[in-house]
């Protein structure tokens, strides 16, 4: 069987906030962030609500596509409205 790797991001209950990660395990990852298992951003800024995923077969091309996400002021783009364009176009081509 052939591992899957997720690029995933997370929000709280306000959508104010916007988590970027990388998982093997997508299901163990948002039971952890909604848990608080790790203390960190999560626990602080209570990311407990998945918006998005995608799946990799790699998880070199996995990291290069979190880091897509990431990269923040490309464009003169801010990272919010980088993240959130991600999860419009996504939403928007599945309706």
């Amino acid at each position: 069987m052939n591992k899957v790797y997720f690029v995933y991001i997370v929000t709280n209950k306000k959508h104010s906030v916007l988590y970027t990660g990388v998982t093997n395990n997508l299901t163990k990852r948002i039971y952890g962030h909604k848990n608080k298992v790790v203390k960190g951003f999560s626990e602080k800024y209570n990311v407990i609500k998945l918006v998005y995923y995608e799946v990799f077969d790699s998880i070199e091309t996995a990291i290069m596509r979190e880091k897509q996400i990431k990269a923040g002021r490309r464009y003169g783009i801010k990272k919010q409205k980088t993240k959130k364009a991600v999860i419009a176009r996504r939403i928007s081509k599945s309706c």
